[in-house]
């Protein structure tokens, strides 16, 4: 067998480079495989790496659509930001955890006083090992150390796609509630003007030698619907007030929306096939199966701990002697390592019971938001055809015998409610449906499109109003671009 002193020879040099071999193993990380796609997913988001005050970021549109909302929020939004950060620091873990060798190597000296002619070089003694205070691990512990840090960066990369799809659902929640309430006061202008026409009306009938009853009654119903768009048009603020604050722009800041409610989108109208994709791919019960992976793999890995660690040793002094040696540590503390097991089986059934739950729940959740979205859907129907046509019909009918003088001012203002009633409920169930879409989106976690896959012949009709365009066949690429786990 070659000795030591031939393998590495007499020169300090060889040693010293034997010395530099043996940090170098420092930067050893046994990460899984996996780590190298999950980094990837990491990057595909990576417009949040900049600070905000130096992102680039697209103008917002006037009027801004709710793809232009959408995108913008989620180039600004700073919890969306923060869960980012968070899967970063995550993935940052993993070779915290599978670096190899786990102990810092401690370099000793020691000069030797002696008499004798004996060179300096020999009077020294160098010892390489790893640091006393921590055990060297066998390699297989960091190596799984590594895998439940893995899943544990899983599961952060699917609680931000989670969040993603959250601000999703509670950004175009806040942009509806503002073009329903817009919507509200383009009605109620219209229902304004209308009442100034009565009360001129009223005026005119009045001089001319009718009871002045009905025109005080037109002014009273005109007054009050001057106060009712004056509330709307604060509720509009403060619903654009909120919106902003979600795109993280001032509060006060400009955001004007188009002049009608947003076009209705397709949703294909398999409702079976809706369920059983969209809680498939449901972000959140993703985050749950990468926990109970990591805590699985945390079993094992206190179950390594009955292995013992073992820490080598190197000395030399000078020419004169080598040395090589090895400390075994077995493990003594059994009651500790026990508990260690029972501790993360526990945690593993408790992963196993929590995700088997949410699973339901979500389950639950998405049927009952399709149930309401179906059901918004028929009262859409329901409410264009036949009652606003038949409201309409009937506000005409009244005007022209009011005119005629053939039926009083209250016929005239239960007709024109019931017709302004009636608009104003068109609108809220059309709000309502685009509400639980999004809502069906959020606990899919994908959007509508994905979701209908390549079957467009089972897309589901939904009426609207005549003077509205269609709805595209494809959304913005801002509301679902990388949302796929």
């Amino acid at each position: 067998m070659t000795s030591i002193r031939e393998a590495f020879g007499q020169s300090p040099g060889t040693f010293i480079c034997a010395a530099l071999v043996c940090l170098a193993l420092q930067g050893c990380v046994l990460a899984p495989p996996d780590t190298v796609q999950e980094r990837r997913r990491l990057e595909q988001h990576s417009q949040f790496l900049p600070p905000l005050e130096k992102r680039e970021l697209p103008p917002l549109l006037s009027p801004a659509s709710w793809q232009d909302v959408l995108r913008q929020a989620f180039l600004t939004n700073g919890e969306l930001e923060s869960a980012w950060f968070e899967w970063n620091a995550a993935l940052a873990r993993i070779d915290q955890a599978a670096s190899w060798p786990n102990s810092s190597l401690m370099v000793g000296y020691t000069y030797m006083f002696s008499g004798g002619n004996i060179k300096a070089w020999d009077r020294s003694t160098f010892t390489f090992q790893p640091d006393p205070s921590m055990n060297l691990q066998l390699p297989i512990k960091p190596a799984r150390a590594g895998r439940v840090a893995l899943q544990d960066a899983r599961a952060a990369g699917y609680r931000f796609l989670s969040l993603k799809f959250d601000l999703q659902r509670r950004v175009l929640n806040a942009y509806y509630d503002l073009a329903l309430v817009e919507e509200r006061i383009r009605i109620q202008r219209e229902n304004v003007r209308l009442l100034q026409q009565v009360s001129e009306s009223a005026r005119a009938r009045v001089e001319a030698g009718a009871p002045q009853q009905d025109l005080l009654k037109a002014q009273i119903e005109y007054h009050l619907a001057e106060n009712d768009l004056r509330n709307m048009e604060a509720q509009s603020r403060s619903a654009r007030a909120t919106l902003n604050g979600m795109l993280s722009r001032a509060p006060e800041a400009s955001l004007e929306l188009p002049p009608a409610l947003p076009a209705p989108r397709p949703v294909p109208a398999d409702d079976a096939r809706l369920v059983a994709m969209g809680v498939a791919q449901n972000p959140e019960l993703a985050a749950l199966a990468a926990q109970v992976v990591g805590r699985q793999d945390a079993v094992e890995l206190a179950r390594l701990r009955y292995l013992p660690d073992i820490n080598p040793s190197f000395a030399f002094t000078g020419t004169l002697s080598q040395a090589v040696g090895a400390a075994v540590m077995p493990p003594t503390n059994l009651p500790a390592i026990k508990g260690a097991i029972v501790e993360s089986q526990a945690m593993l059934r408790s992963a196993q019971a929590t995700s088997r739950q949410t699973g339901r729940d979500r389950a639950a959740s998405f049927v009952a938001a399709l149930y309401f979205m179906r059901n918004a859907e028929q009262q859409v129907e329901l409410f264009q055809n036949p009652i606003l046509p038949l409201a309409e019909q009937a506000m005409d009918s009244s005007r022209s015998a009011y005119a005629a003088g053939t039926v009083s001012y209250s016929d005239l203002i239960d007709s024109q409610r019931t017709l302004l009633n009636v608009r104003l409920m068109l609108a809220q169930v059309r709000i309502e449906r685009e509400k639980r879409l999004a809502e069906l989106e959020s606990l899919a976690g994908t959007g509508i499109e994905t979701l209908a896959g390549n079957h467009p012949a089972t897309v589901a009709p939904v009426t609207r109003p005549a003077s509205q365009p269609a709805a595209s066949p494809s959304r913005d690429s801002a509301a679902s671009e990388d949302t796929t786990p």
